[in-house]
């Protein structure tokens, strides 16, 4: 099994930062790769960016530029820097533990309990 905490979701001003964070703990051993997903209301849940415990990326074209991911393994922690936000960023972010295999994620069934981010025009 594998828990994953997420946190930092708040409403920001478009134009903001905010810093996302996900702790892994349990059994991920068998995950190389964690990624970030978002939902807005209404619409499918789709991935933001990925990566892998060797530190390989990749992003979602609407976020490339403005968004970073990156990981601490000291600390089984993934977090998403965003920049530059814009109301079509609102929705709720979701951690997920998966496998990355070139330029494809592949998410397991482990997710955390989302958090919400709020961009006001």
């Amino acid at each position: 099994q594998v828990q994953l905490v997420e946190s930092g979701g708040d409403l920001v001003q478009a134009g903001g930062s905010l810093r996302l964070s996900c702790v892994a703990s349990g059994s991920t051993f068998s995950l190389n790769a964690m990624g970030w997903y978002r939902q807005a209301p209404g619409k499918q849940r789709d991935l933001v960016a990925a990566i892998s415990r060797g530190g390989s990326t990749n992003y979602a074209d609407s976020v490339k530029g403005r968004f970073t991911i990156s990981r601490d393994g000291a600390k089984n922690t993934v977090y998403l820097q965003m920049n530059s936000l814009r109301p079509e960023d609102t929705a709720v972010y979701y951690c997920n533990a998966g496998r990355l295999t070139g330029n494809s994620y592949y998410p397991a069934n482990y997710w955390g309990q989302g958090t919400q981010v709020t961009v006001s025009s």
